[in-house]
C-alpha cells in the first residue's frame, strides 16, 4: 500500500524544520557533562550549512516513509506514531557514534546533575563497546567503586536484562533508581573466564572532584576524579594552599580513571601549570565547532616539576590536560595509554524536555594531535602491578658484625624507607612518579625551592587563572 502523499509531505516538512531548528539551537554554552564548543569563526556561519542541507534525499525519504508505514500497519502491536518517530531519532543517533544520543527528560536531568557533582546512582562513567556497555571508570568514593567495578569492565546485563545494542541513555535509566535500592549487574572482565554478577546499592553521590595530600615533605599529590564545573578552581585553591604552607619540590597530578567532564574546568586546571598559550582547540564541520582555548598567563607553580599519571580510564577532559602539558613540555606523562575519547558533544535543545547530544567536533592538542581513538601515550610507561621485593632483609650487614664501628643513628633514613616501601607496595605507579620527581630535584636542587618566596603570599594575591566557562 503506497504511503499517503500527505504523510510524506508531513515527513519532509518535519525533517526540514528539525534541520533548521538544530542550526538555530547551537548554543555558545553547552549543558551537562558534554564538552563545549563556542564562538563561531565565520562571518556567515549559516551559509556553509545551508549549502549542505538544501538538497534533501527524496528517494531515501520515500524509503523511510514506506518503512514507517509498514511498521504502522503490520507490526504485531499498535505503536503510536510519536513513539515510532522517537525510535527513529534514537536509531539515527546511535548509528553515528557511541556519544551521540537522544536525551529525554530523565537523561537530560541526569546530565545536568553529573556536572554539579551530586547525583543519585551508581557512580560510574560508561560508554559503548561492540554493542555492550563499557565502564570507562568508576568515580572515586562511589557505590560502583565500593562494589569492586573496574575500568574496562563490560556490563552484559542489568537486573537480568541484556543491554546489547541498547543506547547508552537507556542503560543509564536502567541503572538509576531510588537511593538504597539494589541493581544487579552481570559483568564481563578481561582475564576472567566467565561473566559474574555484582550487586550495587544506589546512593546519592557527593564527590569532591579534587583531593590532595603530602607524599613527602615538599611533594604534593593532587587528585582530580572528574571534571565538574568548579574542578579547575578547586585544584588552583589546593595548589595555593600548599604553596602557602611551604616551598614545593614537585607535584604528582593524578588523572587515572578520570572520565572527563566539563571542558572549561580542564582549561582552568591546565592553566594553573602553564604560563599562557594554547591548551586545546576543536575542529568540526559546523562553524560553531571551531574554537581555541588558551591558558591565562602566569604559572602559579613557577616551573616546579610535575608528573601526570594517566591510564586507560583517563578520558576526555583529563586527556586534554595531559596532552597540553605534554605538548608544552611542562610535565612528564607517566602510566599507560589513555582512553582516547577526543570528541566534542554539543547539547541541541529540541523541546523543553528533550535534546540531542551530538558529536560536533574533535579535540586537538597544542601540537595538532587528535586525541580521538589514539589517546595520550605516556612519556614513561608504568603499568599497575604488584611489587615483590627480591632483596632479603636478612642479609648480614656491616652493622651486624661484632665490634663494627657505629656510623650514627640511621633512624631517619629507615623511617623514610619504610614509608616509601608501603607506597611502592600499594601504588607502584604513584611510587614511580614520586621517585622521578625526587630524581629531578637531585639533579637540579634549585628548582625545588624556586617558589619559596611565594610561601607567604596570600592565596587571593597569587595569579588568578580562572578562565570561566564557555
Amino acid at each position: 500500500m503506497p504511503f499517503p502523499a500527505s504523510a510524506l509531505g508531513f515527513l519532509l516538512v518535519l525533517l526540514t524544520s528539525l534541520s533548521a531548528s538544530a542550526q538555530e539551537a547551537l548554543p555558545d554554552e553547552q549543558s551537562g557533562g558534554a564538552q563545549e564548543a563556542s564562538n563561531p569563526h565565520s562571518d556567515n556561519p549559516q551559509a556553509g550549512i545551508a549549502a549542505e542541507t538544501s538538497a534533501l534525499p527524496l528517494e531515501e525519504l520515500q524509503m523511510f516513509a514506506d518503512v514507517f508505514n509498514q511498521i504502522r500497519q503490520g507490526y504485531v502491536e499498535s505503536v503510536p506514531d510519536s513513539k515510532l518517530f522517537e525510535l527513529a531519532v534514537q536509531g539515527m543517533l546511535s548509528g553515528l557514534d557511541p556519544h551521540s544520543v537522544f536525551l529525554k527528560e530523565k537523561a537530560f536531568d541526569s546530565l545536568q546533575e553529573t556536572t554539579k557533582g551530586e547525583f543519585s546512582g551508581l557512580g560510574v562513567e560508561i560508554g559503548q563497546d561492540r554493542g555492550y556497555v563499557k565502564i570507562i571508570a568508576p568515580i572515586d568514593g562511589s557505590p560502583a567503586e565500593a562494589a569492586g567495578l573496574e575500568a574496562g569492565d563490560i556490563i552484559l546485563k542489568i537486573d537480568g536484562e541484556s543491554v546489547r545494542d541498547l543506547p547508552v541513555n537507556k542503560s543509564v535509566e536502567l541503572m538509576r533508581g531510588p537511593t538504597g535500592s539494589e541493581v544487579l549487574l552481570t559483568i564481563g572482565r578481561r582475564g576472567v573466564a566467565d561473566p559474574f554478577d555484582v550487586t550495587v546499592i544506589r546512593n546519592i553521590i557527593k564527590v569532591p572532584s579534587v583531593r590532595s595530600r603530602e607524599l613527602m615533605e615538599g611533594y604534593l599529590w593532587l587528585r582530580a576524579s572528574q571534571f565538574q564545573r568548579d574542578t579547575g578552581k578547586e585544584a588552583i585553591a589546593k595548589l595555593k594552599s600548599a604553596i602557602s604552607q611551604g616551598p614545593l619540590k614537585g607535584i604528582v597530578l593524578d588523572l587515572r580513571n578520570n572520565p572527563g567532564g566539563v571542558l572549561g574546568a580542564s582549561v582552568d586546571m591546565a592553566g594553573a601549570f602553564l604560563d599562557g598559550g594554547l591548551v586545546v582547540y576543536t575542529e568540526g564541520r559546523h562553524p560553531h565547532s571551531k574554537d581555541r582555548f588558551e591558558a591565562m598567563s602566569g604559572d602559579i607553580l613557577d616551573d616546579i616539576p610535575i608528573v601526570v599519571l594517566i591510564n586507560g580510564g583517563s578520558a576526555s577532559a583529563s586527556e586534554i590536560v595531559a596532552g597540553a602539558l605534554q605538548d608544552r613540555s611542562r610535565a612528564v606523562i607517566m602510566g599507560t595509554r589513555s582512553f582516547g575519547k577526543g570528541s566534542v558533544q554539543t547539547i541541541l535543545p529540541i523541546t523543553d524536555t528533550r535534546a540531542v547530544k551530538l558529536t560536533t567536533a574533535l579535540y586537538y592538542t597544542p601540537n595538532g594531535r587528535s586525541i580521538q581513538a589514539e589517546g595520550i601515550v605516556p612519556d614513561i610507561v608504568v603499568e599497575r602491578a604488584e611489587i615483590k621485593s627480591v632483596e632479603s632483609n636478612r642479609r648480614t650487614k656491616e652493622a651486624d658484625l661484632q665490634g663494627s664501628l657505629s656510623g650514627g643513628d640511621p633512624a631517619d633514613s629507615q623511617s623514610e624507607s619504610e614509608s616509601l616501601t608501603e607506597l611502592r607496595n600499594t601504588d607502584n605507579q604513584l611510587y614511580e612518579a614520586l621517585t622521578l620527581l625526587r630524581g629531578i630535584n637531585l639533579l637540579s636542587p634549585q628548582s625545588a625551592i624556586k617558589n619559596e618566596s611565594m610561601a607567604e603570599a596570600d592565596a587571593s594575591g597569587v595569579q588568578n587563572s580562572e578562565n570561566g566557562e564557555t
